[in-house]
């Protein structure tokens, strides 16, 4: 079965292009390194729950969406040698001066990799 990264941030609301375009540059790179499947989804129905809920899982403020994404890989293999790729390449260095800033705030990114166990329909 696939292998799937799973990523949940908070996005300033007023800058949802610029999120969206930060997104459409730098996910094809996923897909370069063997990733099948890259999924970037606005917050649209996304309640606040009493005990937990994904706006507390990212410290998210009034101004900001929560947004969930995901990779898909073919399996674990893959993945890690895909991004042990992606953490060497230049292009993903924020460093880099031909990358533009960052329009969120990645301390509060939650993120992790997860072993699919099931899927419906069966692909």
């Amino acid at each position: 079965m696939a292998y799937i990264d799973g990523f949940v941030i908070a996005a300033p609301a007023a800058r949802r292009q610029e999120v969206v375009d930060y997104a459409a540059r730098f996910d094809p790179l996923f897909l370069e390194v063997g990733a099948t499947r890259v999924v970037e989804a606005w917050g649209d129905d996304v309640p606040h729950g009493k005990l937990t809920d994904f706006h507390r899982a990212v410290a998210a403020t009034e101004d900001e969406v929560v947004m969930f994404s995901w990779v898909e890989w073919p399996d674990k293999a893959t993945r890690d040698a895909g991004m042990a790729r992606l953490m060497q390449d230049p292009r993903m260095d924020p460093a880099n001066p031909d990358n533009p800033p960052v329009p969120f705030d990645g301390k509060r990114m939650i993120f992790g990799g997860f072993e699919m166990v099931l899927e419906l329909p069966k692909a």
